[in-house]
């Protein structure tokens, strides 16, 4: 699970607990640990404020300078730019091509609430069924920070945790490394 994908990995894990093997966590929020004040108030925010300026703000954040500066390069220094594949983006934006797509964006944002409200159900989840778990977190992103990384571990205390130099997409920063951790972690189960 990464990032958007948490809440529907969660959602999966919730009802169909018997048919989970084991988890493989990247940067993939499930605790407050791992959201700044700012990034729980965006999130509030994103629910409660419909005004027009505010849902044209989100849609910013879908736009083609949204998604490549704002979202894939915002935490990557400027001198290491050229580790992020362009394909990354190239097919986000493919899936943002038409107004109504972007309209699915700015609604997932001012749904993200109610995933934040649903913390508490997966961590009981989690607490109570042990799985196996692989978590590799990118240090450096500073909209899902390294301490909900960490949180993890108050209920799954049998996790693997490894954080990394890398920002919010650390799997496209460090394929290989990350790669070698599933490996080992898949070869354990």
């Amino acid at each position: 699970m990464q990032d958007f994908g948490a809440p529907v990995g969660f959602r999966i894990v919730t009802r169909h607990p018997d048919k989970i093997r084991s988890l493989i966590i990247q940067n993939a929020n499930a605790y407050l640990d791992g959201l700044t004040p700012a990034r729980q108030a965006f999130f509030k925010k994103a629910q409660d404020d419909r005004s027009p300026a505010h849902v044209a703000f989100l849609h910013s954040l879908a736009s083609r300078e949204g998604i490549i500066e704002r979202q894939y390069l915002r935490d990557i220094p400027g001198e290491r730019h050229d580790v992020m594949n362009p394909d990354s983006w190239t097919h986000d934006l493919a899936f943002l091509q038409s107004e109504k797509d972007r309209k699915i964006q700015v609604q997932l944002f001012q749904d993200y609430q109610s995933n934040i409200d649903a913390y508490p159900a997966w961590q009981t989840v989690l607490r109570t069924r042990q799985f196996p778990a692989l978590i590799v977190w990118g240090e450096r992103d500073p909209a899902f920070i390294a301490a909900g990384a960490r949180a993890y571990l108050r209920d799954l205390p049998n996790a693997e945790l490894n954080l990394l130099d890398a920002g919010h997409f650390a799997l496209e920063e460090k394929p290989a490394e990350i790669a070698r951790f599933i490996r080992a972690f898949m070869a354990r189960l």
